[in-house]
């Protein structure tokens, strides 16, 4: 029975077909690599390293070719856009490689993001607070309880998400809550 024979990746197939800059970040290095039909440039190098990357069919292996140098490398995407974990020689790494146009993506959301306070406490489901366990201009760690209701004759604590402060008690003991009504407001 033969081995499969390695073919090229489909990934590496496009990036090949036009030249494309990449910023690409390992251990916060960060340096521009450019591919292009003619090879591959790292940013403040004259020449141009003829590329390849080959697939090997049933396997996450892809052999790199960097002029006559091959490398296995094993490559997994992260959680987030253009992070990769990278394994080559043995030798585990974060990467990072973005294109402008992820750049200016990622760029813009971090801009338009709002930043956003502690949550408020709401009740979880219809009930009847039985306890409120702070005031006005408490702090409040993560995980501390703030009220206690009573939902479908059980007792439920609720809790901090994050830290913050009091910024008002809405409710008192003996309120009938709705699912979803703030409780107690936190900044």
């Amino acid at each position: 029975m033969s081995e499969p024979k390695p073919r090229r990746s489909s990934g590496a197939a496009r990036a090949m077909g036009g030249a494309t800059a990449y910023v690409v970040s390992i251990g916060g290095q960060e340096t521009t690599v450019e591919i292009g039909p003619e090879g591959v440039r790292v940013a403040g190098a004259d020449a141009v390293v003829a590329a390849e990357l080959l697939e090997v069919p049933g396997s996450p292996i892809r052999l790199l070719r960097l002029g006559d140098a091959v490398y296995e490398v094993i490559a997994r995407r992260g959680s987030q856009r253009g992070a990769y974990g990278v394994a080559l020689g043995g030798v585990r790494l974060n990467a990072e490689a973005l294109d402008q146009r992820g750049r200016a993506l990622r760029a813009l959301s971090a801009a338009t993001a709002t930043r956003h306070g502690p949550e408020p406490i709401r009740a979880p489901m219809p009930g009847m607070v039985t306890r409120v366990l702070v005031a006005a201009g408490d702090a409040v760690r993560a995980g501390d309880s703030i009220v206690v209701m009573e939902a479908m004759k059980m007792e439920n604590e609720l809790r901090a998400k994050s830290d913050g402060r009091v910024r008002a008690v809405v409710v008192a003991p003996g309120t009938a809550v709705e699912k979803g009504m703030v409780l107690v407001e936190l900044e």
